[in-house]
């Protein structure tokens, strides 16, 4: 996983359905080339397969329910995933929370089968707890925050700031992103400041009018 990265989270939005989801990630995996950052697409269970065939940046699954393929009737496991063309997974979303014991497993697994793992938590203590199951990544998101368009790198700073310093501490190898009410350009660049490693991001990129001048605006920052 190359940092700093900027995630995409297509969620089950409309504006990400069908052969949209390849439309926004076409205008990610543009904006990743010109610019030259980090950039993934996490798109809907259903349209991974089609994104992953289309686009060269990585591609990321929101979530899984399943460890290993089997006899699992409407789940998702990891190897069906990897086969699908994920290059990571997304784990632990306040709208996907998963136990601990499962979250543990998924990671383990997730990490031999050779995805990228992402584990989101809500806040600085969680965040450490993630940290300690060995992901790449922590993504810190305040789950009150999550689509109000309210940044938490300008209301929750200091959450990200201990979460930073927490897991530095800790497991200097796990990287620290952040999430939530990220709209602007100025909103990536502030959670750069405060010590992050990227951003997890959904709604502002997917219901831009205009993706890839969107993306283009949220990935700058990336640059600094």
């Amino acid at each position: 996983m190359k940092f700093p990265v900027l995630i995409l989270n297509f969620k089950a939005y409309a504006e990400a359905a069908g052969r949209r989801a390849v439309e926004i990630a076409k205008a990610a995996e543009r904006v990743a080339k010109e610019l030259g950052v980090n950039i993934a697409v996490a798109p809907n269970h259903l349209e991974l397969a089609l994104v992953a065939q289309s686009v060269e940046i990585p591609v990321y699954a929101q979530g899984v329910d399943v460890e290993s393929p089997g006899a699992h009737t409407a789940h998702v496991a990891l190897g069906n995933l990897k086969e699908a063309g994920a290059a990571g997974v997304i784990l632990n979303h306040s709208e996907a929370p998963l136990r601990l014991n499962e979250l543990a497993r998924y990671v383990g697994k997730a990490r031999e089968l050779g995805l990228d793992v992402v584990v989101c938590a809500p806040d600085p203590t969680t965040s450490l707890a993630a940290a300690a199951l060995g992901p790449h990544a922590v993504a810190v998101e305040p789950p009150e925050l999550i689509g109000t368009g309210r940044a938490v790198s300008r209301y929750k700073p200091e959450t990200v700031v201990q979460t930073v310093q927490l897991v530095a501490k800790h497991f200097a190898d796990v990287a620290v992103i952040t999430g939530a009410g990220i709209e602007s350009g100025e909103d990536v660049e502030a959670a750069l400041r405060l010590g992050t490693r990227g951003v997890l991001l959904a709604s502002a990129a997917v219901k831009a009018k205009d993706h890839y001048q969107k993306i283009m605006e949220l990935a700058k920052p990336l640059l600094k």
